[in-house]
């Protein structure tokens, strides 16, 4: 049997949902990485994240999902403000909707931290962390308002879990 409580899996910012802005792929601000590149436009934009760990049928196995690190870039000017959403996406069986239960959690830096005009390493800490069952799915969601000179790079993000199997 494995119990390993400290897993990680980065995912990569190609791996991100854009909804809003002119988004682009470009060489990171370090030399040989990668990011999700939005261009300097007032407007508020939604970075979807899937967060792709092992899940399993059998209760009590496959990963159990503590927390989630993004990093990303605000450059040129601070947005008003950056939230993130952590939802459980429970799919529908045939004929019917998935349901979405947002999660409670705590952050670090600080809401108002976030939105500065800095590197991020946003850590999102789930109050009480879940076992992801192979009926659900989890995506997080930063819903960033950009002044008229911000800019953002996302550069990935990395879950945290315990694996058992």
């Amino acid at each position: 049997m494995i119990h390993n409580t400290h897993c990680s899996q980065y995912i990569p910012p190609t791996d991100a949902h854009l909804v809003t802005g002119t988004w682009t792929m470009i060489a990171g601000q370090v030399a040989g990485t990668i990011v999700l590149h939005k261009a300097a436009t007032a407007e508020t934009t939604i970075v979807t994240i899937p967060i792709a760990i092992p899940s399993n049928s059998v209760a009590l196995n496959g990963a159990k999902l503590a927390s989630i690190e993004i990093d990303y870039e605000i450059l040129v000017a601070a947005c008003t403000t950056v939230t993130a959403v952590i939802n459980k996406v429970t799919r529908g069986i045939e004929g019917a909707v998935a349901v979405v239960a947002a999660q409670t959690f705590t952050q670090s830096p600080t809401a108002a931290n976030s939105a500065l005009v800095e590197q991020h390493k946003l850590v999102l800490t789930i109050t009480t962390p879940f076992w992801i069952d192979n009926d659900e799915y989890v995506l997080v969601q930063l819903t960033m308002v950009a002044a008229a000179t911000t800019q953002i790079d996302i550069l990935g993000a990395v879950a945290n879990y315990t694996l058992r199997a």
